[in-house]
């Protein structure tokens, strides 16, 4: 006996994200200063908003974040010669581009310019196609309620017990998939990065500089203002992984990012980066000195700089980075008073900026290999490479020239008991550096260095041996 035709939503269902937050998305971070239009729209209406948004922005159906256990059902069920439906709230255009993709569906209903097709709009819909109980549904949320009280079977993607007691009320509960996501807990962890803000410990830099490390004052100060610059860094992270989504789909690994593959909403990281950010300002504004505050404020509008049109600029993108790097130390420094040697700033940016084009090097490789001609979302081409890795490693060797020169300074023969001892630190840099390089060089370096180096126990060994030098240079003998 033939089965009824198979009703599937798409938002929340079929993939993992909202195609309406998508365009949202989309538009925000291509037009931002265009925002306040998605108010008037919304106010028209969701259907006038989706109709706007569909003349504006883009969506990949080959990259979106697939329910991957509902999806084999589907097939399963359409490879037994069932007439499979997309009947979503999404508008037609983008609707009629998934289907497309998956070559799965007989029909697609979906939102147009004059109806929402959502709720009981979805209902009445499938109600004069199919009849009542003509149709078996699958859906996601209380929204759908309506159309499972029509349907014959509902199948339910998720987990949660309060609707399936709502779906056992109205009609017989099939298949329960899971929605393939995370633990909210430990999304939310992965999407502030919190392993990122060990960067943030170049705030200490100047302190250890300064030898004012024993001052309990000073490290209370720094600590705060670490604090405040995790916060701001993770609100960072937040905004440019929503800047980043649709590039993101196409990374072998940054895929799996919370939002880019669904694990968490696009409207949490609206809500949560401003958040976090207010959090900084207010901590800064309230516990640190007014100058902390100035560069913390100077960090993020460099930030959002990169994040929206820097990074697609060659070299310029690096230079960001490691300017980026560069004023973690400045606001260390503004936090506690304390003046930074030139020696030290330019030691940074040279280091970084060698560090920034790991990343750029590894990233390139891997598109040369799967055969892709440019980076997609920056500014970098196949026949870059070479270029790229000559940049990196001299940058890399001129950092240890700087340093070497900082031992010379004759103020740092003030600073250190026995300044001869700094000169091992030489030999430790540029066998770090040089061994960085040759695991990138091989494919074996992690997307960032500096957690490649968190991970890596040689570099663990390195900097162990480094901190050990400037121990020995300011033993009194």
């Amino acid at each position: 006996m033939l089965k009824q035709p198979l009703i599937v939503d798409l938002d929340g269902t079929l993939i993992k994200t909202d195609i309406l937050y998508e365009n949202a998305n989309s538009f925000i971070c291509s037009s931002p200063e265009k925002a306040p239009l998605l108010l008037k729209w919304l106010l028209s209406g969701k259907s006038t908003l989706k109709d706007e948004l569909s003349e504006l922005t883009e969506v990949d159906a080959s990259t979106l974040p697939y329910n991957d256990e509902l999806l084999n059902w589907l097939q399963g069920e359409k490879s037994n010669g069932r007439e499979i439906v997309l009947a979503t709230a999404s508008h037609h255009i983008f609707a009629e581009q998934v289907a497309k993709h998956l070559k799965l569906f007989d029909l697609v209903l979906a939102t147009d310019k004059e109806t929402n097709l959502r709720g009981q709009n979805k209902a009445d819909t499938l109600i004069k196609l199919y009849g009542e109980k003509g149709y078996d549904y699958v859906g996601d949320c209380h929204a759908d309620l309506p159309v499972w009280e029509s349907a014959n079977v509902s199948h339910l993607v998720g987990t949660s017990k309060g609707l399936i007691n709502d779906i056992k009320k109205v009609s017989t509960l099939g298949h329960v998939f899971k929605a393939n996501r995370s633990s909210r807990i430990e999304t939310f962890i992965k999407a502030i990065r919190l392993h990122q803000w060990i960067k943030n410990l170049l705030i200490f830099v100047p302190l250890l500089a300064a030898h004012s490390i024993t001052d309990l004052n000073s490290v209370i100060i720094t600590l705060l203002a670490f604090l405040a610059f995790g916060l701001t860094a993770s609100s960072v992270y937040i905004l440019n992984d929503l800047v980043d989504v649709q590039d993101d789909r196409h990374h072998h690994s940054k895929r799996k990012r919370p939002f880019a593959s669904g694990d968490l909403s696009l409207v949490h990281g609206w809500l949560t980066w401003p958040c976090l950010l207010i959090a900084a300002l207010l901590l800064s504004l309230m516990l640190l000195p007014f100058a902390f505050f100035i560069s913390l404020v100077s960090y993020y509008t460099l930030t959002l700089a990169y994040s929206f049109t820097l990074k697609r600029k060659a070299i310029i993108d690096v230079i960001t980075l490691a300017m980026l790097y560069t004023m973690r130390i400045i606001a260390g420094a503004t936090a506690t008073a304390t003046i930074p040697s030139y020696w030290l700033l330019a030691f940074s940016i040279f280091i970084f900026f060698s560090l920034a084009l790991i990343k750029r090097y590894s990233e390139l490789k891997t598109a040369r290999e799967i055969g892709k001609e440019r980076l997609r979302g920056r500014g970098y081409l196949q026949e870059d490479l070479e270029a790229v890795s000559a940049m990196g490693t001299s940058s890399g060797y001129i950092s240890v020239l700087v340093f070497a020169l900082y031992i010379q300074d004759p103020n740092t023969a003030h600073m250190y008991s026995n300044t001869q001892f700094l000169w091992a630190a030489c030999p430790i840099l540029v066998y770090w550096i040089s061994r960085a390089w040759l695991i990138t060089h091989r494919g074996e370096m992690h997307d960032d260095p500096i957690v490649f180096a968190i991970k890596d126990k040689p570099s663990w060994l390195v900097g162990t041996l480094f901190v050990l030098v400037f121990v020995l240079a300011g033993v009194t003998l």
